[in-house]
């Protein structure tokens, strides 16, 4: 691993039982399936970094992001807005510095309408009349979009690439309308 990977280290503990008790398993990175470290994951601890954990293997299905901090059971997590009980997969989220750029289309295939973002924006009707976002490239920075306006609702992380149909990524949301930037606030 080279150096300057190594201050983009994020630290995630998942634990099988409430209250960060039973078997744990610690994760510095990706990891597509945690079947094989345990049955249940009851709470989590994330000691550094920001993570994207999913409800299924693959990093598929439902999204919900967690930055540093404790979630001593699902009734905290779920609170916060996590939509599902059992944490299957989970992906580091890496710091970015620099500009966030990422433009949106409100069909799929980049089609009809787009607009060009590199703030914030709590609602993509209000702001830029646009009825819903259904495809997507990204080009700079890592975001988070959200099913309903002023980030509610299901969310799904999106990194630098092209996104022709949300759901390739095992969404069942295939229309966004609100979409925040992942700043380095996660520390």
């Amino acid at each position: 691993m080279t150096t300057s990977g190594m201050n983009m280290m994020g630290k995630i503990i998942f634990y099988e039982e409430k209250n960060f008790q039973g078997r744990s398993y610690e994760c510095m990175s990706d990891c597509s399936d945690m079947s094989s470290h345990f049955n249940r994951c009851q709470s989590c601890r994330v000691e550094s970094g920001c993570f994207m954990v999913y409800e299924r293997s693959n990093f598929m299905g439902q999204q919900f992001f967690m930055k540093r901090g404790e979630y001593p059971d699902y009734m905290r997590m779920q609170s916060m807005g996590m939509m599902f009980d059992n944490i299957k997969s989970c992906r580091m989220i890496p710091m970015h510095r620099g500009q966030f750029r990422m433009k949106i289309y409100e069909r799929e295939n980049f089609g009809g309408q787009s607009m060009e973002l590199m703030d914030d924006c709590d609602s993509i009707m209000e702001r830029h009349r646009m009825s819903d976002c259904q495809s997507c490239n990204v080009m700079d920075g890592h975001w988070l979009m959200y099913e309903q306006p002023h980030f509610r609702g299901r969310m799904m992380y999106m990194r630098p690439g092209e996104y022709r149909n949300f759901r390739d990524m095992g969404s069942s949301n295939t229309r966004f309308m609100s979409m925040r930037r992942i700043m380095d606030s996660c520390n």
